[in-house]
C-alpha cells in the first residue's frame, strides 16, 4: 500500500460499519466506460452529495491489492454482469486534491503533486527502470508496458486548485496543462483502463471548449445516466425513515426537492443522514463553508439578480442559461452565471427541460434567507421579518393587520414588480407570507374546485393549523374575491387535506394604491 497507489478497502470498509446506502450501481456505469473511448469521466456535484464515498467506493471496488468481495456481496453491483470481470483486477492511483491544496500555497503545487506521486509510484515498481528526466506519464507508460498492466485513475476534488489558484495564475495554468498531459496524451489508453475524477465544478472552459474535451462530463445541470447516484432517491430515504422511524414528510420538506437529470426527487444525502443520525431535521448546510461565497456572489446584484433572488425565496423559478458560465468561481460576468454557481453549489435546483432554476427545500431556503441579509438588502430583510407577524394576523382572522401587512410587502417591493395584474400582486403575497413555509407546504396556482386558487397554504403533518386560501384581485373589491372562491368551490380539493379552512380575499386598488382584505371561516359546506 502506497500514499497515492493501491490504498486498499479500508475507506469503504468504514463507510460500510455504519448504515450505508447502496449507490453501489455506479459501478456498473463506469465499468461499462473501461477500455473505451468513454474511459474519462468527470462526475462533479455540489459539497455533501456523497463524492468522497464514491472515490472511496471505486477505490475499493477496482483495488487489485485488497479482496473486497465480501463488502460487495449484498449490494447490487454484486449482481451485475460486469461484477466479477473488474473485481480488483487494477492498479489504482487516487489523488484528493485538497490534500496538497492545504499543504502548498505557492505557484509550484503542481510540481509537488508530480513528484509526490512519481516517487510513491516507483516505490511500488522498483523493478521498472526509467530515466531521470522522465515526467510521471512517462513512468507510467513504461510500468504499463512491461508489466502489460492498466491503471485506474481518481481524482477527488479535482477542482480545488481551480477555487483556490484564480484563473491566468501561473499555478492554475500549470495544472490545467498536467492534466492535459495525463489524460489527453497519444499514450493515455496505453496507460489508463479508466479515469474518474469528481469535485464541485465541471471542467473549466477556454472560450466555449473543455480544457479536457475528451472527458463525458456529468454535473448538477446535465447529469445523464449517473442522476440517481448524485444524491438519495425519495425511495431511498422512505425506507431510512420507516427504519429509524423519522417521519419521511419532515425529511423530505427539509431535504428534497433537487431535480438532477431525469430524476424528479433527489434529497441532500448528508443532511438526511445528520438528521437520521440525530432524530432531528434542521438545517446542516452551513457546515458546507459555500455560504460566504454565495453572500459574495448575490452581493455582486447584477443587473435582474435581486428580483429572482427574492422571487425564488418566494417559492417561483427563474430562467437560467447555464452554457455561458465557464466553470471557473473566479469569473463570473452575470446574472446567469451567479445563478448556475449556485446550483452547483447546490443552492439552487436546476430543471432542465424548462431551462429554470428555483430553492430546493426548507433547509437551503434558510440558509440562502441568511445569505440575502448579510448582503445589505434591507427592504427585503424587513418585508421577510414582517412575515410572521402577516401570518399570525390571518389565523386571527384580522382582515385590517392583514391589509396593512401586504400594502407594507408592496412597498418594500415596488422595484422589483411592475405591480399591474394579480400575478404580480401574488409574488408579492409569496414573498408576505414567506414565514408561512415553516408550517405550510406554499402553492401557486393549485388546481382546486372548478378553476386554480391563487395561493393555497396547506397545514404540514402534525400542524395543527387551519388551510388558507388566498384569492386575488386587482381594482376590484375583496368580497368578489370570497365570492369566486365559493362560486368555483375551491374549498372541495383544499377539505381533502385538512379539516378548517380560511378563505382570504385581497384586492389591491390602483387609484388609491391601497389593499383591501376579507377573511372568511370556512364551515365545509362542500364536504
Amino acid at each position: 500500500m502506497g500514499q497515492y497507489i493501491n490504498l486498499g478497502n479500508e475507506g469503504f470498509q468504514r463507510i460500510r460499519n455504519s448504515e450505508y446506502v447502496d449507490k453501489s450501481g455506479l459501478i456498473a456505469v463506469v465499468n461499462k466506460t473501461l477500455f473505451t473511448e468513454q474511459c474519462f469521466s468527470c462526475v462533479t456535484r455540489c459539497r455533501r452529495f456523497g463524492k468522497s464515498m464514491a472515490v472511496k467506493m471505486l477505490c475499493a471496488y477496482y483495488d487489485h491489492s485488497c479482496d473486497s468481495r465480501s463488502l460487495f456481496a449484498d449490494l447490487e453491483i454484486a449482481g451485475h454482469p460486469s461484477f466479477e470481470h473488474h473485481l480488483n483486477k487494477y492498479p489504482v492511483i487516487c489523488l484528493d486534491m485538497t490534500n496538497f491544496v492545504t499543504r502548498y500555497h505557492d505557484e509550484d503545487i503542481v510540481s509537488h503533486i508530480e513528484e509526490e506521486l512519481k516517487s510513491d509510484i516507483l516505490e511500488s515498481y522498483p523493478d521498472v527502470s526509467v530515466r531521470e528526466k522522465e515526467d510521471l506519464m512517462d513512468c507510467l507508460v513504461r510500468i504499463a508496458g512491461v508489466t502489460g498492466e492498466r491503471f485506474v485513475f481518481i481524482i477527488d476534488e479535482w477542482d480545488a486548485i481551480c477555487r483556490e489558484f484564480k484563473y491566468g495564475t501561473s499555478a492554475m495554468d500549470r495544472y490545467v496543462n498536467w492534466l492535459r498531459r495525463m489524460f489527453k496524451s497519444v499514450n493515455a489508453s496505453q496507460v489508463f483502463a479508466g479515469v474518474y475524477i469528481t469535485g464541485i465544478l465541471p471542467i473549466k472552459k477556454y472560450k466555449t471548449e473543455s480544457a479536457l474535451n475528451n472527458f463525458i462530463e456529468y454535473s448538477m445541470v446535465s447529469p445523464g445516466g449517473m442522476a440517481c447516484y448524485f444524491g438519495f432517491t425519495k425511495a431511498e430515504v422512505r425506507a431510512l425513515a420507516e427504519k429509524y422511524d423519522m417521519d419521511f414528510d419532515e425529511l423530505e420538506k427539509w431535504y428534497d426537492g433537487y431535480q438532477i437529470g431525469l430524476q424528479p426527487s433527489i434529497f441532500n444525502p448528508n443532511s438526511v443522514m445528520k438528521a437520521i443520525d440525530r432524530q432531528w431535521c434542521e438545517s446542516y448546510w452551513a457546515s458546507t463553508g459555500a455560504f460566504d461565497a454565495v453572500a459574495h456572489y448575490i452581493q455582486m446584484n447584477f443587473e435582474g439578480l435581486k428580483d429572482d433572488v427574492i422571487k425564488m425565496l418566494a417559492g417561483g423559478s427563474v430562467k437560467v442559461n447555464t452554457t455561458k458560465f465557464q466553470n471557473d468561481m473566479s469569473i463570473v460576468k452575470s446574472k446567469d452565471d451567479v445563478l448556475t454557481v449556485l446550483i452547483h453549489l447546490g443552492y439552487l435546483s436546476f430543471n432542465w427541460r424548462k431551462k429554470d432554476c428555483y430553492v430546493p427545500n426548507f433547509e437551503v431556503s434558510g440558509e440562502l434567507s441568511n445569505a440575502v441579509e448579510e448582503t445589505g438588502w434591507t427592504n427585503v430583510v424587513k418585508a421577510l421579518e414582517q412575515s410572521e407577524q402577516l401570518l399570525q394576523a390571518t389565523l386571527e382572522g384580522d382582515a385590517e393587520a392583514v391589509a396593512r401587512g401586504v400594502d407594507a410587502a408592496h412597498d418594500e417591493n415596488t422595484s422589483i414588480l411592475s405591480y399591474n395584474n394579480e400575478n404580480s400582486l401574488a409574488c408579492v403575497l409569496s414573498i408576505a407570507y414567506f414565514a408561512a413555509r415553516n408550517d405550510y407546504v406554499i402553492h401557486r396556482e393549485l388546481a382546486s374546485g372548478k378553476g386554480f386558487a391563487d395561493l393555497v397554504l396547506l397545514p404540514r403533518k402534525n400542524v395543527d393549523s387551519p388551510a388558507i386560501i388566498l384569492e386575488l384581485k386587482y381594482d376590484k373589491d375583496a368580497d368578489s374575491a370570497i365570492n369566486q372562491i365559493h362560486r368555483r368551490q375551491y374549498p372541495v380539493k383544499v377539505a381533502q387535506h385538512c379539516g378548517e379552512l380560511l378563505l382570504v380575499g385581497i384586492n389591491y386598488d390602483k387609484e388609491k394604491k391601497i389593499h383591501e382584505c376579507e377573511i372568511e371561516l370556512c364551515k365545509m359546506e362542500y364536504t
